[in-house]
């Protein structure tokens, strides 16, 4: 049964919340207290952070939260392209309230971290690049586990979601800068005022959104 438009968007909005806000907590910790929290607690903070928001919103508003996967599930033909402002209102409006009640929250400098930048030695270029990969293969990923009737889809799903993005930002993120969401770049560079990377993760993963919704869309036909 296909909920309301107005419910899906709050579903959006209350999951990219929930999602940035685990996530972010994470990051900030490993500030404030770095013996506590490393970079794989980090990791798996996005991972569960975002699993966990799927497992509450997904079955209303498919658990975007990011507006790649919105764009890839478009290009798959498995969402509708008239719902897409309304989604990104929703992630907005959820992914800077998380923002801006962790600022309130912890030091002014925290949130400096939360910004996305290219690892030591990675030029711009070579992150875009990550990061138009890796944007790919994860909603490939998605629609395997989500939109499609693959063995392991269903219940499973936020469970690959979640742990491919905690591996991919383990593994990837120190290179790329780890984003794979425009959103969650768009957010703390409007909150902080740092925006000089911020192309990156708005091109690359919307590149590889397109790229992977097409993509899987194609190997999925039978003809």
């Amino acid at each position: 049964m296909s909920f309301p438009l107005g419910k899906r968007i709050v579903a959006e909005a209350l999951g990219t919340f929930g999602f940035f806000f685990f996530a972010f907590s994470g990051v900030a910790l490993s500030v404030l207290q770095p013996t506590q929290i490393g970079p794989i607690g980090v990791a798996v903070g996005f991972g569960l952070g975002l699993a966990l928001m799927i497992f509450l919103c997904g079955h209303i508003s498919g658990g975007h939260f990011n507006p790649a996967v919105t764009i890839a599930l478009v290009c798959g033909r498995k969402a509708s392209i008239k719902d897409v402002p309304a989604y990104f209102l929703g992630q907005f409006i959820g992914g800077v309230a998380a923002v801006v009640l962790l600022r309130t929250l912890y030091s002014g400098t925290v949130i400096d971290h939360f910004v996305n930048t290219p690892g030591p030695g990675i030029s711009h270029h070579i992150a875009l690049i990550l990061e138009i990969i890796v944007t790919t293969l994860f909603v490939m990923v998605i629609s395997a586990v989500a939109t499609d009737n693959a063995p392991w889809s269903g219940v499973l799903a936020p469970v690959a979601i979640g742990g491919f993005i905690a591996t991919a930002l383990y593994i990837v993120g120190p290179a790329s800068g780890g984003s794979f969401n425009p959103m969650r770049s768009l957010a703390p560079a409007l909150v902080s005022g740092h925006w000089t990377n911020l192309w990156i993760y708005l091109v690359g993963p919307c590149i590889g959104a397109i790229i992977g919704g097409f993509g899987y869309s194609f190997l999925r036909d039978r003809t």
